[in-house]
């Protein structure tokens, strides 16, 4: 069983920054791919960032290239999302997912989820 809980969203103006977290735990997760999705109020469930187990190849929705990036710390079994420029259609729950290999952008080929973390940007 893979657990997954995320950290570090709250409310920002239009132009900062915020830095999400994502603690694994339970497997041998540093072996899992990661990803970062996010809903908005009656929107569905939007990939925006996934990086491969090693950490070497990440991947980006189109909407946040050049402002967010993903990275991983393995040895702490966490995955972050630098989130910098923010703009208010940004404003979504953030959440964490996992899986075994890296699963595309489609929410429903992940197994594994955290609770969310909401993240408000104003404009």
């Amino acid at each position: 069983q893979v657990q997954l809980v995320e950290s570090g969203g709250g409310l920002v103006q239009a132009g900062g920054s915020l830095r999400l977290s994502c603690a694994a735990s339970g497997r041998t997760t540093s072996r899992y791919a990661m990803a970062w999705f996010r809903q908005a109020p009656g929107e569905e469930r939007d990939f925006v960032a996934g990086v491969r187990s090693t950490g070497s190849i990440v991947y980006y929705a189109e909407s946040v290239k050049g402002r967010f990036t993903i990275f991983r710390d393995n040895a702490q079994n966490t995955v972050f999302l630098q989130m910098n420029s923010l703009k208010p259609e940004d404003t979504a729950v953030y959440y964490c997912a996992a899986h075994t290999y890296y699963s595309g952008t489609y929410y429903g080929n992940y197994p594994h989820w955290g609770q969310g973390t909401q993240v408000t940007v104003a404009s």
